[in-house]
């Protein structure tokens, strides 16, 4: 059986949909509060993949996800760069993102746990957006995203979710490197303003991953949608897949295959 932890902190509050979601695709799913690994009551090593939630992790006092980051960085680093060598897949949902990229685990062009070169900021909206988005599902080779069709549906949840690279150069290492894994689209697949790109993200980017394909953030949440009847239009999709659950489903896949 896949064993799967699901890292949580206080302000976390979308750890048991993600652990519902898992055991959904598959999974024996865990939360486990980062204070034990932090005190080695818990080991990483136990676990086949790891998924950050989202939420408010310490109430995003400092900024979204940046207390957490800190915390995986100065208790969790050698844990997790050892579960990334033996092939074992990370993801981070909304908050979970923002932990990913603050933490340097993300986009990790050159290694893991590097200098941070993007950052999710606040909305240009300047407020909390709660919507249903359209996603393009970019060609990577990410481990979460294989035989998801071009154009999937997920909702959103955000304050601070534009994503923003440091510089031009470091957006295009990222379209070069096929680091871009979701953009936000319009009704045609068209590039988007706002609403359809709900923060402002800089060229529509909903998540990336990292040059190996094993570590994914994403902004959208694929937990708030593995059941069709989750959708405010179900009735009118009854022939229409829950696209959230085929990221954990790969996600479990991936793992069991290196079990």
């Amino acid at each position: 059986m896949v064993r799967v932890c699901v890292l949580f902190a206080a302000g976390t509050n979308c750890d048991q949909e993600t652990v519902h979601a898992l055991e959904l695709a598959g999974a024996a799913a865990t939360t486990v509060h980062v204070n034990e690994f932090r005190n080695k009551r818990a080991n990483l090593k136990d676990f086949h993949a790891l998924v950050v939630p989202g939420g408010f992790s310490y109430g995003d006092y400092i900024a979204s996800g940046k207390i957490l980051a800190g915390e995986l960085v100065r208790y969790m680093k050698d844990d997790i760069s050892e579960f990334h060598a033996a092939g074992k897949p990370i993801l981070g949902i909304c908050n979970g993102f923002q932990v990913l990229v603050k933490s340097g685990l993300l986009p990790a062009f050159d290694h893991l746990f590097e200098e941070q070169t993007v950052t999710l900021d606040w909305n240009d909206s300047g407020r909390y957006e709660d919507r249903w988005v359209r996603l393009q599902t970019a060609g990577t080779s990410c481990v979460f995203t294989q035989g998801l069709p071009e154009t999937i549906l997920l909702p959103v949840a955000h304050a601070e979710g534009k994503f923003i690279p440091k510089n031009r150069p470091a957006l295009d290492r990222l379209q070069k490197r096929a680091q871009i894994v979701f953009r936000y689209v319009g009704p045609h697949g068209q590039t988007a303003g706002y609403p359809d790109n709900p923060n402002g993200s800089v060229g529509g980017v909903a998540a990336i991953c990292d040059p190996s394909g094993l570590i994914m953030g994403m902004m959208p949440h694929p937990e708030r949608f593995v059941y069709t009847h989750q959708h405010p239009h179900w009735h009118r999709r009854r022939s229409a897949s829950a696209d959230g659950i085929t990221i954990f489903e790969n996600a479990v896949k991936y793992a069991k295959q290196n079990l």
